[in-house]
């Protein structure tokens, strides 16, 4: 049978979800809600809504509260999504990496795996004798598992440039034909860990060359959008770059973020 969510449960709920992830769930959104949460309830043997909403907020049951908002977090990807990003680190960055120190990059909203992992086959292919670092953060614990696991369907793949996909992907056979999974020479070099990017961030996490926010803007308000970038650009050295979705534009910023190219900017101080 179906549960029904009605408008006063919706409202308790996006209250709770906006309080916790700082996302701002629309009307449009009430069908992913039920969609995501009514097996939850199930579980749980609840027939309402209101129920749930108040094992969530009750504190006796931590653990839900972080399966409820793991589901309700969107984490569609692939590896090597926006492909002239990839491009720009490597003919414009990379290239003119001179320095001897590490080339720090963090992906702040990495998902399941597929954005760090991109990034790591490249450095590894453009400065492998020269030392970087990559951290790859999400508030999901549910996708921050699955990265950590590294294997994805084949068709999560099909942008990744074939020598990438050859070196540094090894392909399933059997039970596990059409899947891949990232070598441990790229597993080993990522370190995940979990992040709210609307609460304080933790202080080592500190003076990266370029950092990925993309793709989690577009579900903040522009009052919350903008307290989560200059929380990140807090952690972004100067003179080094953020990465944005396309349709993410920044307003606001200058001059201490300057447009380098579509949902690239410059750190300028």
């Amino acid at each position: 049978m179906d549960i029904s969510l009605s408008d006063i449960e919706y409202t308790r709920l996006r209250a709770l979800f906006e309080r916790s992830l700082g996302i701002d769930l629309p009307d449009s959104k009430r069908a992913l809600v039920v969609n995501r949460l009514s097996k939850r309830l199930r579980l749980r043997e609840m027939s309402t809504f209101a129920q749930y909403h108040q094992l969530l907020i009750s504190g006796d049951d931590p653990d839900e509260l972080q399966t409820a908002l793991d589901l309700i977090t969107t984490n569609e990807t692939y590896f090597w999504r926006e492909h002239k990003h990839f491009e720009f680190l490597r003919d414009s960055i990379l290239t003119r990496w001179q320095s001897s120190e590490a080339f720090r990059v963090w992906c702040a909203a990495s998902s399941s795996g597929e954005e760090p992992y991109s990034v790591a086959m490249l450095l590894d292919d453009s400065i492998a004798v020269r030392p970087w670092e990559i951290v790859a953060s999400d508030i999901s614990t549910r996708v921050l598992k699955q990265a950590q696991r590294a294997v994805y369907p084949m068709d999560r793949a099909t942008k990744l440039p074939d020598p990438y996909l050859r070196h540094y992907c090894m392909r399933g056979i059997n039970a596990q034909a059409g899947q891949i999974r990232v070598s441990q020479s790229i597993r080993r070099r990522v370190q995940f860990r979990q992040i709210n990017l609307c609460a304080d961030l933790p202080d080592d996490l500190a003076d990266f060359h370029l950092i990925f926010l993309r793709n989690v803007l577009i579900y903040f308000d522009q009052a919350r959008k903008n307290e989560v970038v200059e929380r990140v650009i807090s952690r972004l050295c100067v003179g080094g770059y953020l990465f944005v979705g396309h349709s993410e534009a920044l307003q606001g910023f200058a001059p201490r973020l300057c447009l380098v190219q579509p949902a690239i900017y410059l750190k300028l101080s």
